[in-house]
């Protein structure tokens, strides 16, 4: 099987957000592949982060791959808005609907690309049957919410399971994204269980030299 490309994807949480602008062109110009934007409605995780317009801001500002990450509730209705606003693919949370197909297939419609994440809780096993949907599964490696947080180790192994089940539907390029926790230590481990993505916020943005941290990430 064709080894896939490795992402490095700084999450914008955890950016100095009265300097937003340049914090994503810092980002760009440290070799991030993509930007990952955690969107937080105080219902599905406790804790409220921005939405459309702040979304649109950063896309006026790079040209860097849009990762928005819903963490929302009832994340169908809020498609349209962050399709318009820029965002190049949309993940959910498996956890917040009961229209998993029918809020992938949607996505696909709008012709961005699809991802579906799931809670440190929720079984790897769920996930096969929306594989020809997807363009990526997005793993948490913490429990949602909030930045900062230590990764968890049982991670890995879910990490592992979902590259198995990804051999046998090789007619899928799923990308293995993980999220949570992410740093010099962690990012390589999960790269080596079968991840090709790695969204990193504190590690990244706390980084005296954040190209350099990417390089790390990239071991």
């Amino acid at each position: 099987m064709k080894k896939k490309t490795l992402y490095i994807c700084p999450s914008v949480l955890s950016a100095d957000f009265a300097r937003l602008g340049e914090e994503v062109r810092r980002a760009e110009e440290a070799g991030a592949d993509r930007l990952h934007l955690d969107i937080m409605d105080g219902h599905f995780v406790p804790n409220i982060s921005f939405g459309p317009k702040v979304v649109a801001a950063i896309n006026r500002s790079t040209s860097l791959f849009l990762e928005v990450h819903l963490m929302i509730y009832n994340p169908f209705q809020y498609i349209e808005p962050f399709v318009e606003a820029g965002a190049d693919l949309i993940s959910f949370h498996f956890e917040a609907t009961e229209d998993v197909e029918e809020t992938l297939e949607y996505i696909r419609r709008c012709h961005i690309q699809t991802g579906l994440a799931i809670n440190p809780e929720t079984p790897v096993s769920f996930l096969p049957k929306y594989f020809p949907l997807m363009d990526e599964v997005l793993l948490m490696s913490v429990h949602p919410g909030f930045g900062g947080q230590p990764f968890i180790e049982e991670s890995l192994s879910r990490i592992a399971e979902l590259a198995t089940y990804l051999k046998s539907f090789p007619e899928h390029a799923v990308d293995i994204a993980v999220d949570g926790g992410i740093n010099n230590i962690t990012g390589p481990e999960c790269v080596k269980a079968g991840a090709n993505l790695l969204v990193s916020g504190n590690y990244l943005y706390s980084a005296p030299d954040m190209g350099k941290a990417m390089l790390e990430l990239r071991k």
